[in-house]
C-alpha cells in the first residue's frame, strides 16, 4: 500500500521537477534513470546535480499543489528545484536490492556538505525500505547545523514513522534547544509519551531557574501525562505570571484526566473563562 501510494507522489513530483528545469537538465536525468550502473554513478550525479537544474524556488501549479497537499506532502512547495531534485534522483532508485540500495545512499550522507545533507534527510519519507535509514535519522539529530535540523524536523513525516521513543524524544527536546518550529513536527501529538513529558519538565524547571521562559508548546506534550509530581511543577508556572505560559498550561490541563489540576485551574478566573469559551487551542501558541 506505500509502495503504491508513494509512487503515485513521485509521479506528481517528477512531473513538477520536469516543469521546472530545462531541457538539457532533463535529458541528462533521463539518462541517468536509464543507466545499468545507477549505484556507481549515483555519488557524481548526486553532487553535480544543482549545475544542471539550478538553485531557484519550486514552481507548482494549483492542481499538483492540491494532489501533494492530500498525499501530505505540499511543503514541497517552499523547496529550491535542486533539493526537490536530489529527493526525485534518490526516491527513483530501484528498490529491488535493499542492500545495494543502502551501500549506494549512505555514503552520500558522510561526504554530504550542507545543502546535500538537507536533500538527504528531506528524503527519508521517499526512499524505500524506511527501516533501513532510522540510525542515519537518528544520527542526524545530533547536527549542529540548523538547515539540516529543519529538514529532519520539520515538515517531515519519517521520524514520527519510523523512529524509537529515544530517538524521537532526543529530536523533540534538540528542537525546543535549538528553537525549531514546534508546529511543523509531524506526529507531535501522537507520539506524545511519559518519558518525553518527565524530560520536558525538567528542562522547564532548568529555564526556570536561569530566569528563562518556557516555550508554550512544550506543555502540550506534557498534559495527558499529568501526575502528583508533575502538577507542583505546573503549579509553580502558574504563579509567574506569564499570561501565554498560563494559558499553555491550562490547556495542558484541560487535557488530561488528572482532576486536581483541573480543580485548580479553576480558581484562575481569567483561564477558567479562556478555556470555557473554547477560545484556546495549540495553534493560539
Amino acid at each position: 500500500m506505500r509502495n503504491e501510494h508513494m509512487k503515485a507522489v513521485n509521479e506528481i513530483i517528477g512531473a513538477v521537477v520536469k516543469n521546472n528545469i530545462s531541457v538539457a537538465a532533463e535529458k541528462w536525468l533521463e539518462e541517468f534513470s536509464q543507466a545499468q550502473d545507477q549505484a556507481t554513478l549515483l555519488a557524481r550525479a548526486f553532487v553535480m546535480l544543482p549545475r544542471k537544474t539550478g538553485k531557484l524556488p519550486v514552481a507548482i501549479s494549483e492542481e499538483q499543489q492540491a494532489v501533494l497537499d492530500a498525499a501530505g506532502f505540499g511543503y514541497i512547495s517552499s523547496w529550491t528545484i535542486d533539493r526537490l531534485t536530489r529527493v526525485w534522483l534518490l526516491a527513483g532508485l530501484d528498490p529491488g536490492d535493499k542492500e545495494l540500495l543502502f551501500s549506494s545512499v549512505n555514503p552520500l550522507f558522510l561526504s554530504a556538505e550542507v545543502n546535500e545533507a538537507v536533500a538527504l534527510y528531506s528524503a527519508l519519507p521517499f526512499l524505500p525500505h524506511p527501516e533501513i535509514w532510522t540510525k542515519r535519522c537518528a544520527e542526524g539529530i545530533r547536527s549542529n547545523i540548523g538547515s539540516v535540523l529543519e529538514a529532519i524536523m520539520e515538515n517531515n513525516p519519517y521520524p514520527a514513522a519510523n523512529l524509537d521513543e529515544a530517538a524521537w524524544n532526543q529530536l523533540v527536546l534538540k528542537a525546543f534547544f535549538t528553537e525549531k518550529n514546534i508546529k511543523l513536527i509531524v506526529g507531535l501529538d501522537q507520539r506524545a509519551n511519559l518519558l518525553l513529558a518527565l524530560t520536558l519538565v525538567d528542562y522547564a524547571q532548568e529555564r526556570w531557574a536561569a530566569g528563562r521562559e518556557v516555550h508554550p508548546q512544550l506543555w502540550r506534550l506534557v498534559g495527558r501525562f499529568i501526575n502528583p509530581e508533575i502538577f507542583e511543577t505546573l503549579k509553580t508556572g502558574l504563579q509567574h505570571y506569564n499570561q501565554m505560559e498560563q494559558r499553555a498550561i491550562a490547556l495542558a490541563i484541560s487535557q488530561s484526566d488528572y482532576q486536581p489540576a483541573k480543580d485548580y485551574i479553576n480558581t484562575f478566573p481569567e483561564l477558567k473563562l479562556a478555556l470555557a469559551d473554547g477560545s484556546l487551542n495549540w495553534n493560539s501558541f
